[in-house]
C-alpha cells in the first residue's frame, strides 16, 4: 500500500470533510428547530393533533434515507410549479437538496426521541407544578421541556453520529462531501484501500469529538442529578 497518496491528496479529502460537517451541522439545526413543535404535537393528547406528526415520523423513519435524497433533488424537479418559483435556483442545487432531505429526515427521529422524553417526565413533578397553578405554557417551559431535554442528550447524540454517517449518501447526487470527494480521488490514483482508510479514519475523528462534546452537555443539562459532594 502507497500511503502518499493519502498525504498528497489529504487536502481535498479535509475540504470534503468541511462539507460534511456543514450539512451536518445545518441539517442539525434546522431539523431541532423542526422536531420541537413536531415532538409536542406527538405528545399531545388529541388525537387529531397527533396524526399528522404521527404520519410524518412513519414515512420518514420508515423509508431509506437514499429515497428522501432522490425524491427531493430528482422528484421537485418533476413540477413546473417548483421550477417557476423563486426557490428554483437553490432547489436545483444538489448541496441545499441535501440538507432539506436531512433536514426532514433528522427531525423525523428527533421528534421522536423528544416525544419519549416528554412522556418519561416523573408524573409527580407535572403534577406538583400544576397544584402550585402552573399553567401549560409554563408547565412545558419550565419544567418538562427542560427535564426533556436532558433525558435526550444521549439518543440525539447518537442521531448525530447517524446524520454524520448518513451524510455520505450525499455523494449519490454529485455532492463532493467526504464520501464523494474520497471517490474522486479514488477515479483518479486507483487506490480505494488507502484513500477509504483514510476517509475512514476522518469520520472516526469527527465521530469521536461528537460524542466527547455531547458528554459534556448532558453533564452540564443534568448537573442537577450529581451527587453533592460532602466536606467534611
Amino acid at each position: 500500500m502507497d500511503f502518499s497518496v493519502v498525504i498528497e491528496y489529504f487536502p481535498r479529502l479535509m475540504q470534503g470533510a468541511l462539507t460534511t460537517l456543514e450539512l451536518v451541522l445545518i441539517s442539525g439545526i434546522i431539523g431541532s428547530v423542526l422536531a420541537l413543535p413536531i415532538g409536542l404535537a406527538r405528545h399531545s393528547r388529541r388525537l387529531w393533533l397527533r396524526a399528522i406528526p404521527y404520519c410524518y415520523i412513519f414515512f420518514f423513519r420508515g423509508t431509506p434515507l437514499l429515497v428522501q435524497i432522490f425524491l427531493v433533488y430528482y422528484g421537485l424537479a418533476q413540477f413546473e410549479e417548483v421550477k417557476n418559483s423563486s426557490l428554483w435556483p437553490y432547489l436545483r442545487e444538489p448541496y441545499w437538496c441535501a440538507i432539506i432531505a436531512f433536514s426532514l429526515n433528522t427531525a423525523a427521529y428527533t421528534a421522536e426521541i423528544l416525544r419519549g422524553a416528554l412522556a418519561a417526565v416523573p408524573k409527580g413533578e407535572v403534577e406538583a407544578a400544576k397544584t402550585i397553578g402552573m399553567r401549560q405554557v409554563q408547565l412545558y417551559r419550565r419544567i418538562m421541556l427542560p427535564r426533556a431535554f436532558g433525558m435526550i442528550m444521549p439518543a440525539y447524540g447518537n442521531e448525530v453520529i447517524l446524520m454524520l454517517k448518513g451524510s455520505a449518501l450525499a455523494s449519490t447526487i454529485t455532492l463532493l462531501d467526504l464520501t464523494g470527494m474520497a471517490r474522486t480521488i479514488i477515479a483518479r490514483t486507483y487506490t480505494p484501500i488507502e484513500i477509504f482508510l483514510a476517509a475512514g479514519g476522518i469520520y472516526l475523528v469527527i465521530s469521536m469529538v461528537i460524542i466527547m462534546l455531547f458528554r459534556q452537555l448532558e453533564r452540564r443539562q443534568n448537573r442537577h442529578l450529581q451527587p453533592i459532594a460532602v466536606r467534611g
